[in-house]
């Protein structure tokens, strides 16, 4: 493997690509897509940015490129997801269109990989390396939104990339990589807002890692300091520089702050994120529903989430990294002081809404998982059960992984059971990317029509060959066909409860007649002009 690494590592790279790319037909935009692809053609067609600056530019622009080089534009429509539905379907080649956007964020997915491989090469070697991403690339909720037209993978390549290249910066500060830390830094900025929360709690972390294992003194330290303010100047520069030619290089009046600022766009989406924040967002774990979301949250969805063999492998990987000396303390610790560092901010987080919010800490998840794997491989000179072991969890990652395909977005591991539901919801497990499955379904029914409170703005009737829908009641079925979304089922998403707080559900102890992927329930309920149902 070492003397062909570069070959397995592109193998590895081109499996992951396939695998992404065979899932664009298969589901329809979800929830999000739209409204992303929306601004980012606002962006490419009239240089504005006004439809909505909770989220930077970089990974919308992206993902509009694809349809905006086949001839699609802006319609103005009155908001951000009606005018991503016009971009989708408005020229009648839906699926084209949609595949473009998703392609879009391929290049993010690559970098990540990139990033993951020639930083643990360089400080834990090949094997280390090589099985870091066979890890990663085969985890389930990584394909899920390497595979999306989101914001989600974009933020994992550049908080990474702006990692590695701040921990080179720190080796050794020279005017190169001063403008490379600048430059990936300022992309990290782009990509995502959580960046500035994700990029401080991760590098606080890692220099608590470099303090406990090199212990400088106080004198090293601000000599440290001294000899690194100026090119930290100007990685800061280039980052600014970068930022501010993504928002096409805008100066306008930022109101809160009572001044005229480069790139407003990006101080009123943070103040956008804060209040997001402060008021919280429909939240679903457990069978319980919440506002304001959990502090447990992303560890339970962590848990069910990611396959059960790579967590056996990251825990033997820590155990390993523990007992290391401190001379080699760093080197093993720093994967987990990025991931940790993330994952421990989350608990503050009263956005619980999927793994996808914190899916940058797969990366250093996945370089410990391999040194678990790689100390089994070593162990087996000596203990030929540890070859088994590491054999059974290498194939099981792989195989569960493979017969999971192509729904990443749904995945849950066994702790989660047949009904993972009970646990979570959104866009875990339903995003509304089933729209196109249950279409299809109907029609093989012979539905003529159909109750459905659907989750995601689309032509469901024009497009995807529904039969005529009506609004699915809370407190009653419809005769005929009723399809619920278990997003909008059970964490209340829509508001489709509310004049209702206190009733029933009908659909609560009412075992669905059959499931359509795995985001949508599907029951018949007998009515006297109903025809006879088709099996």
């Amino acid at each position: 493997m070492e003397k062909h690494s570069t070959l397995f590592f592109v193998g590895l790279l081109a499996l992951a690509t396939l695998r992404i790319a065979a899932t664009y037909s298969v589901f329809n935009h979800t929830a999000d897509e739209p409204g992303h692809i929306a601004v980012g053609m606002q962006w490419l067609d009239e240089g504005r940015y006004t439809y909505e600056s909770q989220h930077p530019p970089l990974a919308r622009i992206a993902v509009a490129f694809g349809p905006f080089l086949m001839g699609r534009h802006t319609a103005n429509q009155p908001n951000r997801d009606k005018e991503g539905i016009d971009i989708l379907y408005g020229d009648g080649h839906y699926l084209r269109n949609l595949t473009l956007a998703r392609m879009g964020i391929l290049p993010f997915f690559w970098v990540s990989c990139i990033v993951l491989y020639a930083a643990t090469r360089a400080i834990l070697g090949e094997p280390v390396a090589l099985c870091s991403v066979f890890l990663y690339s085969f985890l389930p909720p990584v394909l899920a939104h390497a595979g999306l037209a989101t914001t989600d993978m974009p933020l994992t390549a550049m908080l990474a990339a702006s990692f590695v290249t701040g921990l080179m910066w720190l080796q050794r500060p020279t005017t190169r990589r001063s403008l490379l830390f600048g430059a990936c830094t300022g992309l990290a900025i782009v990509s995502k807002f959580s960046v500035f929360a994700f990029l401080p709690v991760s590098a606080g972390a890692a220099l608590l890692c470099y303090l406990v294992a090199a212990r400088p003194g106080w004198r090293t330290l601000l000599a440290d300091i001294r000899g690194r303010f100026v090119p930290l100047l100007l990685a800061a520069a280039v980052a600014i520089l970068v930022v501010w030619a993504v928002y096409r290089f805008s100066i306008g009046k930022v109101a809160y702050l009572g001044m005229t600022l480069p790139f407003p766009e990006l101080f009123d989406g943070i103040k956008e994120v804060f209040q997001h924040n402060a008021i919280g967002h429909p939240a679903y774990l457990f069978g319980k529903r919440s506002h304001f979301g959990w502090w447990y949250y992303y560890p339970v969805v962590l848990a069910v989430k990611t396959p059960l063999p790579f967590l056996a492998l990251f825990f033997i990987g820590l155990a390993v990294s523990l007992r290391k000396s401190r001379r080699a303390l760093a080197a093993y610790w720093l994967p987990l002081a990025f991931s940790l560092g993330i994952l421990f901010f989350s608990l503050t987080s009263h956005i619980n809404i999927g793994v996808r919010h914190i899916l940058p800490v797969y990366l250093g998840f996945s370089i410990t998982a391999a040194i678990g794997a790689v100390w089994l491989y070593r162990q087996s000179s000596t203990a030929r059960w540890a070859l088994w072991i590491l054999g059974a969890l290498l194939v099981w990652h792989g195989a569960s992984s493979l017969l999971s395909h192509p729904d990443y977005i749904p995945y849950t591991n066994l702790l989660a059971g047949d009904y993972p539901e009970r646990i979570l919801v959104d866009s875990d497990l339903d995003w509304g990317q089933d729209m196109i499955r249950l279409g299809k379904r109907l029609r093989e029914l012979g539905a003529r029509q159909v109750a459905f409170n659907p989750l995601v703005m689309s032509y469901l009737e024009e497009a995807h060959g529904f039969p005529p829908i009506t609004l699915m009641q809370p407190t009653r079925p419809s005769p005929g066909w009723n399809a619920a979304s278990l997003t909008v089922m059970l964490s209340g998403r829509l508001g489709m409860y509310d004049q209702f707080p206190n009733a029933k559900l009908w659909t609560e102890g009412v075992k669905p007649t059959e499931r359509v992927g795995k985001g949508v329930y599907l029951w018949y309920v007998p009515g006297p002009q109903d025809p006879p149902l088709k099996r």
